[in-house]
């Protein structure tokens, strides 16, 4: 099946991330707070696996929903091993800046602990890869609403204002290389939540060393 979805498939992913959003249990990417502001934090996160794929379009939405439609058959089975995952939060879309306004590099799914050490392949023809994260330091600035081409450039532009004002901004200053994410963009919500919806955008910064500035400094 193509990047556009039929209406039961659409139907199907909204019911697969209502269900995981309304669990006491859903799981996500431990991490320690580090340092918070009223318009930011930094956080420490472990280290983690996830499954990624590479997505390119000039629009956010649309490159969200090709990621998010490769991932969602991954977790229903779609893999060597044939097994269901369960749904984690947040799904990540990496962004790198370019003439259309955006380049989605990839869209990342959170591996849950059970499958940490072993996760299912992803098949051969998926364009699915097993990524493993080493403990990374991460920028963090949280907004409501719904995550699109409208806004989440200005959600980016004003967490690296926050930090360009912080004891972080000489970590930040440097541009990303070619074909590394310049922010990502974290949802938590199901797509059919309207009220309390649940985004962030990051910036990693290059060493987890970047979280313990304040103690250097």
């Amino acid at each position: 099946m193509g990047p556009k979805l039929s209406v039961w498939m659409v139907l199907a992913m909204a019911a697969v991330v209502c269900a995981a959003a309304g669990a006491d249990s859903i799981e996500s990417p431990p991490y320690t707070v580090v340092h918070a502001e009223s318009d930011f934090e930094i956080r420490l996160y472990r280290p983690s696996t996830w499954i990624t794929t590479p997505v390119e379009d000039i629009s956010f939405s649309k490159a969200t929903q090709i990621g998010f439609h490769k991932l969602f058959q991954y977790i229903q089975g779609a893999n060597l091993n044939n097994s269901r995952v369960e749904m984690t939060t947040p799904v990540l879309t990496g962004i790198v800046p370019s003439a259309g306004p955006f380049c989605s590099t990839a869209f990342r799914f959170f591996v849950p602990h059970e499958f940490k050490d072993s996760p299912p392949l992803p098949l051969l023809d998926s364009d699915l890869t097993v990524e493993n994260w080493d403990e990374k330091c991460v920028a963090v600035r949280a907004f409501s609403g719904f995550a699109k081409d409208t806004n989440v450039a200005q959600e980016a532009a004003q967490l690296e204002a926050s930090l360009q004002n912080s004891k972080w901004a000489n970590i930040t200053d440097s541009e990303p290389k070619d074909g590394e994410d310049a922010y990502t963009i974290a949802q938590y919500s199901s797509p059919f939540k309207i009220l309390g919806r649940v985004n962030e955008v990051w910036v990693s910064f290059p060493s987890s060393e970047g979280c313990f500035i304040s103690i250097l400094q």
